[in-house]
């Protein structure tokens, strides 16, 4: 809650608008016995009240289909995480929702071939489909971004807005 209405602070004094990011469950920790988040009832009521109270949209990231319909019905946008993104079945009912779908791109995925992950989304007539580009894996533990890639995947996708 207090990172929430920093947050908030700083957007309205400098007119910048932004997203507040917290997740239920971080479902893809290295380790078993790694605290994963307070889970999916606990962790929406807080972003429920992160939002009320700050007047911020939210987003969290969504890892099972299951999981989609209660996140949709307090975030504002559904984030599908980059080692989902090529998740059919997860992509079209986060596009069923009805809220802004962000995936991630993958580390193991061109920037052109995110076009397929989007359409997933936009097959629904969900046309609330935003990209991240998340870098590419280079050796072990290493992760980067190769902007000479960003001109080639600016390739239009069809129905999104």
């Amino acid at each position: 809650m207090a990172l929430g209405a920093k947050l908030a602070e700083i957007s309205r004094a400098q007119g910048v608008p932004l997203i507040f990011k917290a997740s239920y469950d971080k479902a893809n920790r290295t380790s078993v016995a790694s605290y994963r988040g307070p889970g999916l009832r606990e962790g929406l009521e807080v972003l429920r009240e992160v939002k009320q109270t700050t007047g911020l949209p939210v987003l969290t990231d969504v890892h099972e289909c299951d999981h989609v319909g209660p996140a949709a019905e307090v975030c504002d946008v559904l984030q599908i995480p980059a080692f989902l993104c090529r998740q059919t079945d997860l992509l079209v009912e986060a596009g069923r929702s009805g809220r802004a779908v962000n995936i991630k791109k993958g580390q193991f995925l061109s920037p052109w071939d995110l076009r397929h992950a989007a359409e997933k989304v936009t097959s629904t007539g969900n046309t609330r489909v935003l990209l991240t580009e998340r870098g590419t894996s280079f050796g072990y533990n290493n992760l980067v971004v190769d902007m000479r890639s960003l001109g080639r995947s600016s390739l239009p996708l069809r129905g999104v807005s």
